[in-house]
């Protein structure tokens, strides 16, 4: 794929990039013989010049193939349940069990030739492709009094980082402020989204747990609130799967239309973690108390149709014709007299705002106080344990 990607980029007349050519060269040579050492060298070299972030699973697959290629097998103890980034890493070296060096050095080549090829292409996207400026993991539009607020990170399921959630809540904010009657959110790709990225854990330096878990909550809180006193209805776009944070701040949301094809899981307890969103207080209300529980304790999947029957999901549409009616009903109701229906929004919210962030407050200090424990720990790290091994 690498050398096709080259060669037709060549006869575009667009010239290859020196990327594309040491991505050419890696290709041919180690297809002709097998990656050598020189090759090696030269893909390491190459992992320096990417200009787009592989992501932490990719990362720790170049940094096992690199301990395989270079030590062989893991011969290194476990670091500690605390020590979260050199344990993923270990885990990951760990995995690839007795796969020869050579081996391990042909796939390094392999999986670097990739990103190259990968991130080249990426580069001479039309501009009619490219998110808008000022978001790196959102695309933001407004048309016809919509602003639309699309996570836009497909490959990755729409998985939350730190940084999404901070995007969100700087287009929440524009939004309230510009001439948009309906704010609308939904996610590009297949995923609505899967919640939050779990890889998150990686980033947390060795005995900065607890000032990490102070800083999460408080982002937490911060990011539902928005959702509480956001001051236009909101409109959840489902196009997929949602799991997670991005089903429990649902019943927030004045609307919700989902895909046929959507899911809804929160699968808190099998991370040792709790709800949030404020969850703990909107589902018992929207389906009963029973129908929540089977969801937020025992993680009960539902599908589009149940979500609906139990009151999460306004309407549900087939995936086929999920798009164009969704947003022929969401036009029509933009035509509608602005201010009244603000007004009308804030006249219901503002009944239960205190009750909201009240709950708010409190599953977050529940939830700092899960991510610290052995539990939540253990259940993370074996769920990144078992990606790794992908």
């Amino acid at each position: 794929m690498a050398l096709a990607g080259a060669v037709r980029c060549w006869r575009l007349g667009a010239g290859p990039s020196s990327l594309q050519m040491q991505a050419l060269s890696l290709h041919m040579s180690k297809t002709a013989m097998g990656a050598s050492q020189k090759d090696f060298e030269s893909a390491m070299n190459q992992v320096k010049l990417l200009k787009k972030d592989p992501g932490n699973e990719v990362k720790l697959k170049l940094y096992a193939l690199y301990k395989q290629t270079t030590e062989g097998p893991c011969n290194t103890p476990r670091p500690g349940v605390f020590d979260l980034i050199n344990k993923a890493k270990w885990d990951a070296w760990n995995a690839l069990g007795n796969l020869p060096k050579e081996t391990a050095r042909q796939n390094y080549v392999d999986l670097v030739s990739d990103l190259s090829s990968s991130d080249s292409s990426s580069q001479v996207k039309p501009e009619a492709d490219r998110k808008q400026p000022g978001y790196e993991t959102l695309v933001v539009t407004s048309e016809d009094s919509i602003t639309k607020i699309m996570m836009n990170r497909p490959a990755k399921k729409n998985a939350l980082t730190i940084q999404m959630y901070r995007e969100i809540m700087l287009a929440l904010e524009a939004a309230s402020k510009d001439d948009s009657t309906i704010i609308v959110l939904t996610g590009n790709g297949d995923y609505y989204s899967s919640g939050n990225d779990l890889m998150n854990f990686m980033n947390i330096p060795p005995g900065e747990m607890e000032k990490e878990a102070k800083n999460g909550a408080i982002l937490l809180r911060d990011f539902v609130g928005c959702f509480i006193d956001f001051p236009k209805p909101l409109v959840a776009v489902i196009n997929g799967p949602a799991i997670g944070i991005s089903v429990t701040i649902l019943g927030l949301f004045d609307l919700v239309y989902a895909s046929d094809r959507a899911t809804f899981h929160t699968p808190f307890t099998h991370l040792g973690q709790s709800p949030e969103g404020c969850s703990s207080y909107t589902f018992p209300k929207i389906m009963g108390q029973a129908k929540a529980a089977e969801m937020l304790m025992f993680g009960k999947k539902l599908t589009a149709r149940e979500a609906c029957a139990q009151g999460l999901v306004t309407e549900v549409f087939p995936d086929s014709t999920f798009q164009k009616e969704v947003w022929t009903r969401l036009k029509a109701y933009s035509k509608l007299p602005r201010n009244t229906l603000h007004i009308s929004k804030q006249s219901i919210r503002n009944l239960e705002k205190e009750k909201l962030h009240a709950v708010n407050a409190e599953e977050n200090s529940v939830l700092q106080e899960r991510w610290l424990s052995d539990e939540c720990i253990n259940a993370v790290m074996s769920f990144l344990s078992r990606k790794a091994k992908l």
